[in-house]
Parts: C-alpha cells; structure tokens; sequence
C-alpha cells in the first residue's frame, strides 16, 4: 500500500482570516477529487509560524523537511521570505508550492525549478484598476495606512494611472500611525486634503477591519456619492462587507474573482467546496482548489513519488479553473487574469454588483514595474491580511 503524501504547510496568524488554512487546504483536497474528512491519502502536517516572517519559516520548514519527512512543503508565504526556504528545499531535492495574496510584484533574482506559486495577484487588479480611474476619472487621491502602504499594492496602482497616459500625478495620503493604539483610524487630516484638493476620485486601500471602520466614516462624510470612491479588491469581498452592507455604500472595485459567478466550472466548484465542508467558498478555498486541479492531473507522479517529473511537468502545467487559466511557475508567465471592474452598491443588507469595464493586466516582469523594484528593495514580511 503507498503511504500517504505529506504536505508541510506554513500558516502565519491572520486575525483577518483565522481559518484560510483550513479553507485553503479544504479547496486542495476539493480540487483533487477528495472529501476533506473522508480522505486518507493525503496528511497535512500544519507548521505555526506566527507573523511570517523569513527566520520563522525557515525554522518551522526545517521542523517539517527534516523531522517530519513532508513530501511538498506548502503554506502562505510572501514573496520577501521564500529565499531562505530555496537552499532547503534543494539540498532535499523536495517541492515548495506557496500561496499569498499578491501584495507583492514578483522579483526572482534566482528562480528555481523547485518552487511554485499559486497567488492572487492582487497588484494585478491594482495595476488594472489605475489604469481605468485614470481614463474614467483622471486625477486622483490615494488613501493608505502605513502597513498596507508597506506592500506594492499602492505602487502597482500608480503605475497603472501612469499607463493611461493622461494628466498629472496623483497625491498619496499616509495615515498616521499611533504606537500607543495601534488599530486606531483618524481621518481628520484626510477629509482636510480632500476637501482642499478635490480629487476626481479617492482609491481607499485598507486590509481587514479597519476598511469597514473607514467605509462607515467615509459614508457619513460630505464626500459619499460626491466623489467616487474605489476601493482594493479584499476590501470589496462579501465577508469584509456584510457589516456595513445597510449604509447604501457605493464603489467601485476590482474583481478577479466572484462567488456570484454563474461560468459552469465556478458553480461546480462552489457546489462541491460548501456540500462537502459546509463552509462558504471564499479566495483562499479557490486557490486551493487551483493547486488541487494541477495536482489531480499530476497524481499517479506524485504517487510514485517521482519528483522529477512533477517538478518538470509544474513549470509547463496551464489549468482551467473556475476562473479561466491558472498556472504557477513564474518562468511560464503566470496566466494573466480576467479583471473586471465592478461597480458596487449595498441597500438593505445587500450587495449589488454590477461589471462596467473589463481591466488589463500586465506580465511580472515587464519594464514598468522595475522602477517599484529599484527603489523598493524592503518591506513587509508578513503575508497580507496576516495582522
């Protein structure tokens, strides 16, 4: 009988998700065929490593290669702490196959064939999102907090204004940061720049609950429905919004992906993902479902535990998933994604959406995003949404 497969999974704290492990790790053995509870032939060995930061993955994949024996080490890791697990998973000959939100374009100094990726791409939606304000609206305003300031997401969004070639450079406002009460949001000098700048649009970028604390000032504000608000991606999903869904919110965001999407393979997806867990699908289960795709394809290799041939076929593999193409090898391009950007209201409880323009993304590695590499050499090593 072949033993089971171990995957070593990598799971930082993330008061915003608690559970996108199990989520992610659920939607894997969705997408291979496998009922999460039932199944046998797959072991999940999860490694706490509290923030996510470099030294803690390091230590908790040591943990898991060395002692535990894992097969695939796996988990949310940012791009800025992958390189220490590189010469590990090497000298092990072994598969490192990590998730993350996409807070970061993707720089490989030194790309190797043992590691893959499986990303959200949010600086894609971002990049795409700029680049239609600016031809909808022309010059606007940012608003971020320093942590989410800290990724690419802000960056990725500029440089998309910056493509549509027309009119002037837009303002960024930072929002101060207080030691002493960490999660508290003032908006006082915000609301003052706005009202003496009158941007055509103000581009909110907030991760977690303070998004919903900033939607409710912004709604109470004299700004609402005066000046367009667009907001991150996360920001716009269901469960960020279900709270303040009876303000009659309105916004504009982007989407790569919708639970509401009624393309075949998406219903077949949300079906088997909430029959058999009992959970609502959410991003972290498709991308889990994603991997769980391109691994069924590759499951009588991985039962043989011919490494190699996983290794090789992963770098050329291209899925179709509920959201169009998915591949996970940067080398290969990564499949670009399908953005669409949404117009959103809420009455009531409910959320209306409504796609009014379909975005551009743009490859990893194009001369655009060089600059945001040159001069952007740190930043944080906690996945995004892991505060």
């Amino acid at each position: 009988m072949n033993k089971s497969i171990k995957i070593g999974f990598l799971s930082p704290y993330s008061g915003v998700y608690p559970f996108y492990a199990q989520h992610l790790t659920a939607g894997m053995m969705v997408g291979m065929d496998k009922d999460p509870s039932r199944q046998t032939e797959i072991q999940i060995i999860p490694a706490y490593t509290r923030m996510g930061g470099a030294k803690q993955n390091e230590e908790a994949a040591r943990q898991l290669l060395f002692f535990d024996q894992v097969d695939i080490l796996s988990g949310l890791v940012s791009y800025l702490s992958v390189t220490p697990l590189i010469p590990l998973l090497e000298s092990r000959k072994k598969i490192g196959f990590f998730f993350d939100m996409g807070e970061y374009i993707p720089y490989f100094p030194y790309l190797s064939p043992h590691v893959f990726y499986c990303s959200q791409q949010l600086w894609q939606s971002e990049y795409a999102l700029g680049r239609w304000a600016r031809q909808t609206f022309g010059t606007g305003m940012m608003v971020t907090p320093i942590y989410e300031a800290g990724y690419h997401l802000d960056k990725a969004f500029r440089k998309g204004t910056l493509a549509a070639g027309q009119g002037g450079d837009m303002m960024q406002h930072i929002l101060p940061f207080d030691e002493g009460d960490p999660g508290r949001l003032d908006l006082t000098s915000f609301f003052e720049e706005v009202s003496r700048i009158r941007p055509a649009y103000v581009h909110a970028i907030f991760g977690g609950p303070m998004g919903a604390r900033f939607l409710q000032q912004w709604y109470d504000s004299d700004y609402h429905c005066r000046i367009p608000l667009l907001v991150n991606e996360t920001m716009a999903y269901d469960d960020m919004l279900e709270d303040i869904a009876h303000l009659g919110l309105e916004m504009y965001a982007p989407s790569m992906w919708s639970h509401g999407s009624e393309e075949p393979r998406n219903r077949a997806f949300i079906k088997t993902f909430e029959t058999l867990t009992g959970q609502n699908a959410n991003i972290y289960a498709l991308m889990g479902y994603e991997v769980g795709l391109v691994l069924k394809e590759l499951w009588p290799e991985l039962v043989k535990r011919d490494w190699e041939t996983v290794k090789t076929l992963l770098q050329k593999k291209v899925i179709l998933g509920p959201r169009g193409q998915k591949s996970f090898y940067p080398a290969s391009g990564f499949a670009l994604p399908e953005i669409d950007i949404v117009r959103i209201k809420t009455e009531g409880s409910r959320i209306h959406r409504m796609i009014v323009d379909r975005g551009r993304g743009l490859r990893h590695d194009a001369s655009e995003f060089e600059e945001i590499h040159r001069e952007c050499v740190t930043g944080w090593q906690n996945p995004f949404l892991c505060i």
